[in-house]
């Protein structure tokens, strides 16, 4: 009763979206359906004790029972079917453990099938379906029956309704959240754009995407915690990443208006993210309570098996916001070239004058001289003997132009980095670097 009231509850307090809400998982509604479940199987004397006893894979009992959720061919929807092997013996079910109630039971369904004068009109023609009957010398027969209960399967069809609808919802706001993104991207492409007449707000939207992806706010990389984040997790560090960028004054040192605005619009739609998987785990929350409360009170034990076989497109199976926050890296980020992806393996700071070895890695100019100096022939990454046949003709010039477009401060540094170690090279440890300057 508790989860009842604090789920509707924060399905209202959490400013979700009203078609949001009416798409939620019925939790009420399916208490009572589990209710009409529990009392049908009652009336069969099949009580929790009982269907525990019989539903014992250890059991040597002469009675057992099988019950599996199977997905239907026909349609979207999950079909329970509840078999029953009962040993008869004249007639008569014999097992002691059955209660007097699932004994007349099944010694009643056993004297219909075997009726000279037909089916019992007074027992529903569906409520059973003979599958097999194997009679042996001693009068004993094997009878193998499947029971179609009338409420377990309303059960099941509401519930894998109300997963179809959250898979369409998904689907709905995951296209939405991507078009989104697409906009945001051209709309950074063109405050990032380096020109010589213009304002540019590249460098501050490379330190902001440095945050972010340092944040990793909706799934981890790091070996310690990788994996997909909680919504308190991805919380935490949605906030710690804000906090980040507004005391570094990010996005209040804009150069452009549009900026500001987009800048806004990649917040909000990282809180929509989060939106999103704050009411995926809410619903699937309350699948898992009603598929426990669903085995609590008849011991079926679908709670282990409805996953597996629940038709769902993405719901019960994907994560939304894990998806559209990997397109956001792919797409928002690469619209602002990271240094990371250009640092010399060898010197970890901006490839300076990029070599492109014959084995096609990338190297500054100065390491691999370095390295032709030591008479070392293997490259550093893939050991291929291609170091010393490396020329003037290997400098990446196009990729050269290229950084220093976009890392024209850290191509200046690493200049400078290099011409001090140079002179040190040439003329001792006392060498002391000047800048050039134009009098």
């Amino acid at each position: 009763m508790k989860f009842a009231r604090d789920f509707k509850e924060t399905l209202a307090s959490q400013d979700f979206p009203s078609h949001w809400v009416n798409k939620a998982i019925p939790y009420g509604q399916l208490k009572k359906c589990l209710k009409k479940v529990q009392q049908e199987l009652h009336d069969l004397g099949l009580d929790p004790d009982t269907l525990r006893a019989l539903l014992d894979p250890n059991t040597t009992a002469p009675v057992a029972i099988k019950y599996r959720l199977k997905a239907a061919n026909d349609s979207n929807f999950v079909r329970p079917k509840l078999t029953v092997y009962v040993h008869m013996q004249n007639g008569v079910a014999v097992d002691a453990s059955l209660t007097p109630t699932s004994r007349a039971f099944f010694e009643k369904i056993a004297a219909e099938i075997h009726s000279d004068h037909g089916l019992d009109t007074n027992l529903p023609k569906s409520f059973y379906t003979l599958v097999q009957q194997d009679q042996n010398l001693d009068h004993d027969m094997y009878e193998k029956v499947e029971l179609p209960l009338v409420f377990d399967g309303e059960f099941f069809d509401l519930l894998q309704s109300d997963v179809n609808n959250l898979d369409a919802l998904q689907m709905e706001e995951r296209q939405r959240m991507t078009a989104d993104v697409a906009e945001l991207g051209k709309d950074i492409s063109l405050v990032c754009r380096t020109s010589r007449f213009s304002k540019s707000d590249l460098a501050r939207w490379r330190r902001i995407f440095e945050l972010y992806l340092d944040a990793e706010i909706f799934f981890g990389t790091h070996e310690r915690d990788h994996g997909t984040r909680s919504s308190q997790i991805a919380l935490k560090q949605l906030q710690w990443f804000q906090g980040e960028v507004e005391k570094r004054s990010l996005s209040k040192d804009f150069k452009l208006g549009e900026s500001q605005v987009a800048f806004s619009r990649f917040v909000n739609l990282n809180l929509n993210l989060l939106k999103t998987l704050q009411f995926q785990e809410l619903n699937k929350l309350a699948i898992t309570k009603i598929l426990k409360k669903f085995d609590k009170r008849t011991c079926l034990g679908v709670s282990q098996t409805f996953h597996a076989t629940v038709q769902s497109e993405g719901f019960l199976s994907r994560d939304v916001a894990k998806d559209v926050c990997a397109q956001m890296s792919q797409e928002l980020v690469a619209v602002v070239p990271q240094l990371n992806d250009y640092l010399c393996p060898v010197c970890f700071s901006v490839a300076y004058r990029p070599v492109r070895l014959d084995c096609r890695h990338v190297f500054c100019i100065r390491c691999i001289v370095k390295i032709q100096r030591r008479n070392e022939k293997h490259c550093p990454l893939c050991r291929a003997d291609v170091v010393m046949s490396a020329s003037e003709d290997n400098l990446d010039r196009t990729l050269e132009k290229y950084m220093k477009k976009y890392f024209a401060k850290e191509v200046k540094e690493k200049q400078r980095a290099n011409e001090i170690e140079r002179g040190i090279e040439d003329y001792g440890p006392g060498y002391i670097h000047h800048d050039c300057s134009v009098m």
